[in-house]
């Protein structure tokens, strides 16, 4: 490992709005806030599928994170955006899949002294919340998003079989 980044004490992060709660994931890894009316929606299909949206000429699915990981989830509203995030497993033949989210992300630096484990509750082994922290005023989840990933993609498997 190079020996600045050793160094690191602070990360770049952005909190996400969802409707009950918001997540918390580095930077790089949404890369554009885009409106909701774009999403195309497809043939019945799990509640967290919510259909596709044109990215960069890119057929991206979008997601509802609530109501993959059992929080209660809205009807998208004047506020909805879909948040693209890079697919870092390599999973998604676009590279991207979309979260829906109310309103924008906020950036926030992100260090040992402002947050720590909040252990409350259980999340599900196999879902896609990796655990949830406190922030001084916030409790955001931390969300696994190479199962998010694998989720969508086995979901858009079954599409084509």
């Amino acid at each position: 490992m190079h020996r600045a980044m050793k160094n690191i004490e602070e990360l770049y992060s952005l909190l996400v709005p969802l409707y009950k709660a918001r997540l918390i994931v580095p930077r790089t890894c949404v890369a554009e806030v885009v409106r909701y009316s774009l999403v195309e929606i497809t043939k019945e299909g799990p509640a967290w599928f919510r259909g596709f949206v044109t990215w960069n000429d890119l057929r991206v699915p979008v997601l509802c994170f609530e109501d993959m990981s059992g929080i209660a989830s809205s009807e998208p509203g004047g506020r909805t955006r879909v948040a693209i995030f890079n697919a870092i497993a390599g999973q998604l033949e676009t590279g991207y899949f979309g979260l829906l989210t109310e309103g924008f992300p906020q950036l926030v630096h992100v260090n040992r002294e402002v947050m720590e484990l909040d252990d409350q509750q259980n999340w599900p082994e196999d879902g896609p919340v990796v655990c949830q922290i406190r922030m001084i005023n916030e409790r955001p989840l931390i969300p696994d998003l190479e199962k998010i990933e694998a989720m969508a993609h086995d979901y858009l498997a079954s599409l084509s079989e």
